[in-house]
C-alpha cells in the first residue's frame, strides 16, 4: 500500500501529499489488490464485482486475476484495460488509454507479462502472451504484438524495437523517444537528392 503511494510521489512531478488520496490510479490499484486476494482464495463473484465497481468509479478496468508487483503507478488512467492473465512486475508506470489484452479466445496464458521498471506511454496496446523486458519503454500509441528484450525502446504501429542509443532515459522522457519512420524518410530524401544531382 505504501509502495503505491511512494510510486506516485517519486514519478509524478505534480503530486502533492495532500492530494494523493484523490488519484484514480491509486484507488484502482487498491480495489484490485483486494479483488485479487479474494480471487486467489477462490471466492466466487465478489472479486469480479469489486473490479466492476472500481471500473465504474475510476474508469480503469483490471481483471481480478492480474498479478501486479510493488510500486505500480497508473498516471491519469482513464481507459486503461488490463486482461486476466497479465503479469506486471515492480515499479511499472502506465499512462491513460493503455490496453494489456489478449488476441483471441484461447485458454491459459493469453495476456502480456510486463517486466520490472517498464514505462508504457498513453494509448499503447500490448497484445498476446508476450514479454516486455525489464527497463523497457513503450512509446505512446505503439501497438506491440511481439516480445521485447530488456532495455529496449519500442515505438510505432506496428511497433519497431530500438535500443536506447547509448544513454539511459529518465522515466518520463517521452520526447526523447526515437522516430524510426522519420529517420527512414530523411534517409530516402538524401538518396533522392543524390540521384537527382547525378
Amino acid at each position: 500500500m505504501f509502495s503505491d503511494i511512494k510510486a506516485i510521489l517519486d514519478r509524478d512531478p505534480a503530486a502533492k501529499k495532500s492530494e494523493i488520496i484523490l488519484y484514480q490510479g491509486l484507488w484502482a490499484i487498491w480495489f484490485h489488490r483486494l479483488a485479487h486476494f479474494l480471487y486467489k482464495i477462490h471466492i466466487p463473484f465478489i472479486p469480479r464485482l469489486i473490479s466492476q465497481i472500481s471500473r465504474l468509479l475510476t474508469l480503469i478496468e483490471i481483471h481480478p486475476g492480474v498479478k501486479i508487483g510493488k510500486g505500480f503507478f497508473i498516471d491519469h488512467g482513464a481507459g486503461v484495460v488490463i486482461g486476466e492473465t497479465t503479469e506486471i512486475g515492480e515499479n511499472v508506470t502506465i499512462f491513460q488509454g493503455v490496453t494489456l489484452g489478449g488476441t483471441g479466445k484461447e485458454k491459459g496464458k493469453r495476456h502480456p507479462t510486463i517486466g520490472n521498471s517498464v514505462v508504457i506511454g498513453a494509448g499503447a496496446i500490448i497484445l498476446g502472451a508476450i514479454t516486455i523486458g525489464d527497463n523497457s519503454r513503450i512509446g505512446a500509441g505503439s501497438v506491440v504484438t511481439k516480445s521485447i528484450p530488456p532495455d529496449s525502446t519500442v515505438v510505432g504501429n506496428p511497433a519497431w524495437t530500438l535500443k536506447r542509443e547509448g544513454r539511459k532515459l529518465k522515466p518520463l522522457e517521452h520526447g526523447a523517444l526515437p522516430d524510426p519512420v522519420h529517420k527512414a524518410i530523411d534517409e530516402l530524401a538524401r538518396r533522392i537528392e543524390k540521384l537527382e544531382k547525378k
